[in-house]
């Protein structure tokens, strides 16, 4: 499996993928994109099997990422990784497609709440 990791913060992009090794999902490819406009385009050029991504970064937020693969027709799974979780954001991504919005602080277990099921 494929997984995109889309976040401004390269620090981010690198505990993102070590929470994922402590969950347990060491053995997937892993491809990172700086924002969401970079995430847009790896999605058609890595065809990644799911996408974490941030909600707020430069050029294009990950809400509007998500909103840009869903108007194009893609279904890859999407996820957010992002520092607030209220009510109102839960409620548009979930509008937008996301299948989950983890928020920080996460652990491995937050993780794996969220994944099994999505990450064979």
């Amino acid at each position: 499996m494929k997984i995109l990791i889309a976040d401004d913060s390269r620090v981010m992009r690198q505990i993102v993928i070590r929470t994922l090794r402590q969950a347990g999902y060491d053995d997937h490819d892993v491809v990172e994109a700086e924002d969401g406009a970079d995430a847009l385009a790896k999605v058609g050029s890595e065809q990644p099997d799911l996408v974490l991504s941030d909600w707020n970064m430069p050029n294009m937020t990950g809400l509007e990422c998500l909103q840009a693969l869903r108007a194009s027709g893609s279904a890859v799974p999407f996820g957010f990784v992002t520092s607030e979780g209220s009510a109102e954001m839960r409620e548009k991504a979930a509008n937008a497609g996301a299948l989950f919005l983890i928020a920080k602080p996460f652990t491995e277990h937050t993780f794996r709440e969220n994944l099994d099921g999505v990450i064979a």
